[in-house]
């Protein structure tokens, strides 16, 4: 091995005794404590076949874009898409990624420039961080969902101000307190974006929306990987920032386009979402059910994303073992994805979740608390 691979054969040497080697695995079949297919959308038959409907009827949807959507890769439905998503949330306009990591790395790499500042909380997800990193603003951070050591911060910022922040937390399950942290940027001429990528679907069209916030954010961002059950994700904004990512978001100016199918599926999911509201309706009876357990978490009781802290990792390894053994499958979470002393048990609750899988879970983690 030369210089370089030693290095890399240490560093992976070193995750591997601390027990935190990643690793690819087959994808497993059991009970699903652990997908973020909140309403359930990939596996269910009716919405399946809306999407083979797409594939039959929309000639060439199936293959590549060829290109940028800048060169060869831009499509009618792909602008009709774009316009039906952003009156689906009420906002001027709306422009489509491939992922959520994609789109977050588009937005923060561009929006903001030297001597402005990004101040996000502490727990914000990596690609924030990530599209952080490639601008050249000053990044500062805040404590979880901590009101006043954010204006801690802020007080000691100048020039252009932006907040970053989740409407829910993928890793904690619990919510920012929207309204207060938009007062506070109020107060301070700042900010604020909004990642909605566990919210959507889960809460309507997400937690934006829902508390007709859309006017007072300078941009929210919605994915479909999750409760939507498909693929992509949109920044949702005014026409102008649109405009300003269209000419100077490195992400999406070299990026070949999304194919059709890909944004016809979007355009699917809103509807089927929006024709089924037993989906949702059913997710929150699991999550209410769920929650008369009495399991200590640190996550609010209407998330569906529940998170048990372990004092002993030793423990939550056993739990992992145990649960697997039940044919239960759950999310253990370890340093370095969360910090050291915060390891956890991150339990995704779906539409499709009966009670009898539920007290499943919940009676084998009793075991080891």
């Amino acid at each position: 091995m030369n210089r370089l691979e030693t290095h890399w054969y240490k560093k992976l040497s070193e995750r591997k005794d601390n027990g935190n080697f990643r690793k690819l695995l087959p994808k497993a079949v059991g009970i699903d404590f652990y997908s973020n297919d909140y309403l359930g959308l990939t596996r269910n038959h009716h919405f399946q076949e809306s999407l083979l409907e797409v594939a039959m009827n929309v000639k060439f949807s199936l293959t590549g874009s060829t290109g940028s959507r800048l060169i060869s890769g831009n499509s009618n439905n792909a602008e009709d898409v774009e316009t039906f998503i952003a009156l689906q949330h009420g906002v001027e306009a709306a422009l489509l990624f491939p992922s959520g990591y994609k789109a977050n790395l588009a937005l923060f790499s561009c929006i903001m420039h030297r001597h402005d500042t990004i101040i996000v909380d502490e727990l914000i997800h990596r690609s924030v961080i990530d599209g952080c990193s490639l601008s050249n603003a000053k990044k500062l951070k805040f404590r979880h969902n901590d009101l006043d050591h954010l204006e801690q911060v802020l007080k000691k910022t100048n020039g252009n101000v932006l907040i970053a922040i989740e409407s829910l937390y993928s890793m904690e399950g619990d919510f920012a307190p929207l309204k207060s942290i938009l007062l506070i940027a109020q107060k301070y001429n700042a900010e604020v974006i909004v990642d909605e990528a566990h919210a959507i679907g889960v809460f309507g069209k997400g937690l934006v929306h829902q508390q007709k916030l859309q006017k007072q954010v300078l941009a929210t961002i919605v994915t479909y990987g999750k409760a939507f059950g498909v693929q992509g994700a949109a920044v949702l904004g005014s026409n102008l920032l649109k405009d300003y990512l269209i000419n100077f978001a490195s992400p999406f100016i070299y990026s070949t386009a999304m194919p059709d199918y890909q944004v016809l599926g979007i355009k699917k999911a809103y509807q089927f979402v929006l024709q089924n509201d037993c989906l949702r309706n059913q997710l929150h009876k699991n999550i209410h059910y769920f929650n008369r357990n009495n399991l200590k978490t640190i996550s609010n009781d209407l998330s569906p994303i529940k998170a048990l802290l372990f004092d002993s990792t030793e423990n939550l390894k056993q739990l992992v073992n145990s649960l697997k053994n039940e044919n239960v499958l759950s999310y253990a979470v370890f340093s370095p994805t969360v910090k050291k002393g915060n390891e956890r048990l991150r339990i995704c609750l779906h539409a499709f979740n009966s009670k009898e899988e539920i007290d499943l879970i919940t009676k084998t983690i009793k075991k080891y608390l």
